[in-house]
């Protein structure tokens, strides 16, 4: 048994050292490629109504909440939901989408906060 796992160990460093080199090589995606929405939320009051994008390019939602009261931010057209609480920023990439116009919303201050994304 001894002997099986010292003929097994250069094996594996070798392997190790393979996959080091090949995920050094691989593309990776920078977080800077990705166009980043900002959105600020504020006890019922938002600080954009209007956000424009590029069709089929991915794309950041950045949301934080300002206020003293949770925030919950939602796009039922771009599967989007995020439940931030007071004093908190939370985000999601979210792949391209086609032209058209996605509605938003703070559920939790639906008459004050509602927008869209434009696509085009």
């Amino acid at each position: 048994m001894l002997a099986l796992r010292l003929t097994r160990r250069p094996a594996l460093m070798l392997s190790a050292a393979l996959a080091s080199v090949l995920l050094a090589a691989a593309p990776t995606a920078r977080a800077d490629d990705v166009a980043t929405v900002r959105i600020e939320l504020t006890d019922g009051v938002i600080n954009t109504r209007r956000i424009e994008l590029p069709a089929k390019k991915r794309f950041r939602v950045e949301v934080t909440n300002k206020g003293k009261t949770p925030a919950e931010f939602e796009s039922l057209p771009l599967g989007l939901e995020l439940v931030v609480a007071p004093g908190s920023t939370r985000s999601r990439v979210l792949p391209g989408k086609s032209p058209g116009e996605y509605p938003f919303y703070d559920e939790f201050h639906m008459q004050t906060t509602q927008g869209v994304f434009v696509i085009k």
